[in-house]
């Protein structure tokens, strides 16, 4: 059975829907939410972590294989033509309290897409369950990927969440703008709250965020004291999941089948 707790933090509002897994069947449930956050303070409180980050907005996206395939890979290349790990390579912060979104899911589409963590260079590819690919029962709506740079370290039980334990994942984003992303754009977002999501003991945060290039980024509104009572908290959950993933890629905590490259 999965739980799910709102954090709202960081700048001006929005009102959208999540999905939450049912305690009852496991089926999708509607969660509605309103958060408001005050984005101004987010660059002054936490210093962010990068350890070999090489993001150059030239990075090219290289498809190989055929979509809805088993075989089927998204990988990143630099202006050079290598490729690197949309994960370890492309760095968190951009400035300004605003981070890197890397889309795995565009909005209205229900391949579920992921990073593939154990794989080298860590390429997008369509996740699977006992041999066969995975989808959302409907298109979702809204861009779901992850904030690079960033990983839910199993063997840490955060005490704000009842000891739940991370998932071994990269921190997943909703970002919940007009426009439809491509799969693996880079997008600069603008954090807004954290959803703690847990199931059979794993946590497995949601940061939802709203694209810097949306027309409501500036103008979203909210419950008013929700700032007061949890300040910058999606702040401080981008801010521990980086500095976890960077005692995994400098091998201080063992990897296990994760690929490092």
């Amino acid at each position: 059975m999965a739980t799910t707790r709102v954090i709202a933090s960081a700048g001006n509002a929005v009102t959208g829907t999540l999905l939450a897994r049912s305690p009852l069947r496991g089926k999708p449930q509607i969660l509605s939410f309103s958060l408001r956050s005050n984005h101004r303070s987010l660059t002054q409180k936490s210093r962010l972590l990068s350890c070999r980050a090489i993001y150059n907005p030239q990075i090219q996206i290289q498809e190989e294989g055929q979509p809805e395939t088993l075989d089927y890979r998204v990988f990143f290349l630099d202006n050079a033509g290598k490729k690197i790990s949309p994960w370890h390579d492309i760095p968190l912060q951009v400035g300004d309290g605003a981070f890197n979104f890397i889309v795995e899911i565009p909005k209205e589409s229900s391949a579920k897409m992921e990073v593939a963590t154990d794989e080298v260079f860590t390429p997008i590819k369509q996740d699977t369950k006992k041999g066969k690919l995975r989808y959302y029962p409907y298109n979702i709506n809204w861009n779901y990927g992850l904030l690079p740079q960033t990983w839910e370290d199993p063997s840490f039980a955060n005490a704000e969440v009842d000891g739940a334990f991370g998932d071994n994942d990269p921190v997943d984003v909703v970002e919940i703008g007009e426009n439809r992303a491509k799969i693996g754009q880079v997008l600069r977002v603008k954090p807004l709250a954290a959803l703690a999501m847990i199931d059979e003991g794993e946590l497995d945060w949601k940061i939802i965020a709203i694209s810097l290039d949306d027309p409501r980024a500036s103008i979203v509104n909210d419950v008013d004291d929700v700032e007061k009572h949890f300040p910058d908290f999606a702040l401080k959950v981008i801010t521990e999941t980086n500095e976890a993933w960077a005692k995994l890629v400098k091998r201080s905590i063992p990897a296990g089948e994760l690929s490092l490259v």
